[in-house]
């Protein structure tokens, strides 16, 4: 394996991935910010270990972050501020407690506070609430995910602009399958024909709160619905946030600013670096396919140390 201060390549990125691996926001906060102190992140390729590459901040405009709780990024909010540096954040908020999917999370209520804080000091544009993956289990009907995504609405669609989702893929990972099927509940991904039932329900719902709806990653053609294919790095966003910033605007007219290719077709993220290390993540959703050992996944957390140039 490559040293660590020895990387075979150099990235210098305008947008920056914070992370789809991994969250970041929630358990890595210190980690993020000493390295973007250092100027420099090192990220290893998770399917070739040994390819090294050490990511320059040099260049970086925009950090999109990702996070189920991202409590511990309002602190460093400030210094961001003072770098000049844009960002928004990808916030995951379901209800899925009752079923225990989330174990690694704090109560839900918790959480939609931190949705408010979050949004009263960032702007409603700049927190988007992903409801992500939808999925279903022996107790847990279409009518019944609804019913909790109008709640979910009621608290949250004051607060952003925008709502994604998806549906669950379990069927791809066997790891995934495994961790459901032991805990007894009978949770499965959506058919299609429940796919459109669900995205019909949301649609429905969102009449009262007129948010912009979108998919993530997801081929099915909903735009009858009003909902769109979605981009979570989204370059119409970043434009209609920050059109005074000549750098990133540029960036955001250049070939440099394609569809990401190293993400799925579905896509329609536009490139950027994701600094992320997959099985680190410490939450434990029985879901996940990022970890396929929670347990090992909760281990390298702890073990992490936050002056280390990787997680």
């Amino acid at each position: 394996m490559a040293a660590i201060d020895s990387p075979v390549s150099v990235a210098e990125p305008v947008v920056l991935s914070a992370s789809r691996a991994t969250d970041i926001p929630a358990c890595y906060a210190d980690w993020f910010m000493n390295r973007l102190r250092a100027g420099f992140f090192l990220w290893t390729n998770p399917f070739r270990p040994s390819q090294v590459q050490r990511v320059s901040t040099a260049r970086v405009r925009v950090i999109v972050f990702w996070s189920k709780h991202p409590a511990a990024l309002l602190p460093p909010l400030r210094e961001l501020d003072r770098r000049g540096l844009h960002f928004y954040v990808q916030y995951t908020l379901n209800d899925w407690e009752a079923e225990g999917l989330e174990p690694g999370l704090p109560p839900l209520a918790e959480r939609i506070r931190l949705f408010r804080r979050l949004s009263k000091r960032l702007g409603p544009e700049r927190v988007i609430w992903r409801m992500d993956p939808l999925l279903l289990a022996d107790s847990l009907g279409v009518p019944e995910v609804l019913k909790r995504a109008r709640r979910l609405a009621e608290n949250l669609a004051p607060l952003t602009r925008r709502l994604v989702f998806s549906f669950a893929d379990i069927e791809r990972y066997a790891s995934v399958r495994r961790r459901l099927a032991r805990m007894g509940i009978g949770a499965r991904e959506p058919s299609v024909q429940e796919q459109l039932d669900l995205a019909c329900g949301i649609a429905e719902i969102n009449r009262a709160f007129g948010l912009e709806l979108m998919t993530c990653a997801e081929s099915v053609d909903l735009s009858e619905m009003g909902i769109a294919h979605g981009r979570c790095v989204d370059g119409g966003l970043m434009a209609r946030l920050w059109p005074g910033d000549e750098e990133l605007m540029a960036f955001l007219a250049s070939p440099q600013a394609r569809k990401d290719r190293g993400q799925r077709r579905a896509c329609g993220c536009l490139a950027s670096k994701d600094i992320g290390c997959y099985g680190t993540c410490p939450h434990g959703c029985v879901y996940c396919y990022a970890s396929a050992s929670p347990a090992a996944a909760r281990r390298r957390a702890k073990a992490h140390r936050p002056d280390g140039n990787r997680i």
